[in-house]
């Protein structure tokens, strides 16, 4: 619900298995991105709670200042986080606020086990290059690149479209779209996100991450390591503006193949005007940003 906060505690208490994290920045990277997509934010990610096991993040991200918990080693791309510690990296290295959208469907084990496989099956999927990212996004709205690329066929992955494949093996999103079609800005309330069987995603709950809390690296027992050479403000940063410029090349090239009348604009982010394009894809600007965004 609009103006609704809750601390970081709350949230792992009230987290369950495919509630969707969403994360906006500030950097010139993080807005670039926000503008390429028209959406008010930059990455998300989704909690895996299961057993007793602790509240974990699914998710994939250009760092790697944490241990990837399901292969017991750092890298990049797809990796699965201590829920915790990824929001505190994201909040206070990061400097991006975070949002929790909650599913109002229970989930089965059977949908539990979908999300396992799905782990084994992406879990260390590199994130795409600037190349390839361009590809991808464009597959998911360009008929005739689509077909050359399929779920099954990801050999690169990122952040919307792990989550979109994970949707998808629990039977929560449609098979009509490619993964490649979502980004981040499709899982902000915003945005006409169609779900399976009736099933909705709740309002945006801000969540509170108090400043000075540890930024640990060694979590889940697994041993500390030295600080890696990338962080917010080189490698991380450095990745994150690629992946602007691949989302704002690919929304580029769609625009250079159709006209653009100067006398019918839409709303975009922040209620700015931008022109309509003929015959573009359904959903492909979203509406402006709620008042209670920033």
């Amino acid at each position: 619900m609009p103006g609704v906060s809750i601390t970081l505690d709350e949230a792992l208490d009230l987290a369950r298995t495919g509630d969707v994290w969403l994360f906006r920045g500030r950097k010139a990277a993080d807005r670039a991105i926000q503008l390429a997509t028209n959406s008010p934010v930059n990455h998300v990610g989704m909690s895996v709670v299961i057993d007793d096991l602790p509240p974990l993040m699914w998710h994939a991200e250009l760092g790697r200042s944490l241990p990837d918990l399901w292969s017991g080693t750092r890298h990049r791309g797809v990796q699965l986080h201590d829920l915790r510690q990824a929001v505190i990296v994201w909040s206070a290295r990061y400097g991006q606020q975070a949002w929790l959208r909650q599913l109002d469907h229970p989930v089965t084990s059977e949908m539990e086990n979908a999300v396992l496989r799905t782990i084994a099956r992406m879990d260390g999927t590199p994130f795409p290059s600037t190349t390839r990212l361009v590809s991808q996004w464009l597959s998911g709205r360009v008929p005739a690149v689509r077909r050359q690329m399929g779920d099954a066929d990801l050999e690169t992955a990122y952040c919307a479209e792990v989550l979109a494949v994970t949707y998808r093996a629990m039977g929560l999103l449609p098979g009509r779209r490619e993964s490649s079609w979502y980004d981040a800005g499709r899982f902000w309330s915003g945005d006409d996100l169609r779900l399976s069987a009736g099933v909705v995603l709740g309002d945006e709950i801000a969540v509170h991450v108090p400043p000075g809390l540890p930024d640990s690296s060694a979590v889940g027992g697994l041993p500390a390591r030295e600080p890696v050479e990338d962080s917010a403000d080189d490698g991380v940063a450095a990745g994150a503006q690629d992946v602007a410029v691949a989302l704002l090349a690919g929304k580029l090239i769609m625009q250079s193949c159709r006209a653009r009348p100067a006398d019918s604009p839409r709303a975009g982010p922040g209620g700015g005007k931008i022109p309509v394009l003929r015959g573009a894809p359904p959903g492909w600007f979203r509406p402006r940003c709620p008042p209670a965004w920033p």
